[in-house]
């Protein structure tokens, strides 16, 4: 044990030593187990956020380039189609940024809310509304539903929006034309439970326990090429937590996928 302990000093964190016995020292030998392997498993997610990191910053800053220098040349003439993709990349790299900044912020507890009450059913409503194009153009039907009487959550209205936002985002790409979104709205027990459910294609039970992991990406041919970063569900979850709430999803492949937020009774307003 001692020599494993000294091995993670030295930063070889995947240690396992056999346990025999049932004793207090076989315990802790447990114990000692299961955290070598949760460093080990931090630390590689660490490494492979850093090279995702390094590889959504250098997609798009090489097609920026390629542009630029083949204009600077005179390959290229600079045209209105030309200057449309190298303004999406650079939205693209905004949003990987601000997406970052907002993780960097919330490890940190300084993330900023500026708390305000609001109803539940307003709060889907305006989600909705915001929506409302995308899912027509997709062929989706999205609908609110919230149970009358609830009462307001006292809430950051922008960071909630940002939260339903991506849901929503996710479940519309997910979903097959002719298909449904669905905004709930529900006490649970003295607390208030927000639902997005869609009737998409689900989510693998391999991959459920990680959708909520920094730049985990279901299928690893996907690129982010839709202004996403990889890190939408990990930041749904930092500012779910930053109001004191928790969010779970649950999935069944080809019936689609249910993403739930419950807010504690510490953050309901006044009714």
């Amino acid at each position: 044990m001692n020599t494993a302990i000294h091995a993670v000093e030295w930063g070889d964190l995947k240690q396992h030593i056999d346990v025999r016995g049932s004793d207090e020292l076989a315990d802790v030998i447990r114990a000692f187990n299961r955290m070598s392997a949760e460093l080990a498993r931090v630390n590689a997610l660490r490494r492979q956020m850093t090279a995702d990191i390094a590889h959504d910053l250098r997609t798009p800053l090489t097609v920026i380039r390629g542009y630029l220098e083949a204009m600077t040349d005179g390959a290229l003439t600079p045209s209105p189609e030309r200057l449309a993709a190298i303004r999406g990349e650079v939205t693209i790299l905004h949003h990987l940024i601000e997406d970052l900044r907002t993780l960097s912020l919330a490890d940190a507890g300084e993330l900023r809310l500026e708390r305000q009450p609001i109803q539940p059913a307003a709060l889907l409503a305006d989600v909705r509304e915001a929506f409302a194009l995308q899912a027509e153009a997709r062929g989706v039907t999205l609908e609110v539903d919230a149970a009358p009487n609830l009462p307001p959550v006292m809430v950051d209205p922008l960071r909630m929006t940002q939260v339903f936002g991506n849901l929503v985002s996710n479940a519309l790409r997910h979903t097959p034309s002719g298909g449904r979104v669905t905004l709930r709205a529900a006490s649970a027990g003295p607390g208030v439970e927000f639902t997005v459910a869609d009737t998409g294609e689900g989510i693998p039970p391999e991959q459920l326990a990680h959708v909520f992991e920094r730049f985990y990406r279901g299928e690893a041919s996907r690129q982010q090429r839709e202004g996403e970063s990889g890190l939408g569900l990990a930041i749904v979850r930092s500012l779910v937590e930053a109001h004191g709430g928790v969010i779970r999803a649950e999935s069944t492949p080809g019936h689609g996928t249910r993403m739930t937020i419950t807010l504690a009774p510490q953050v309901l307003g006044s009714r």
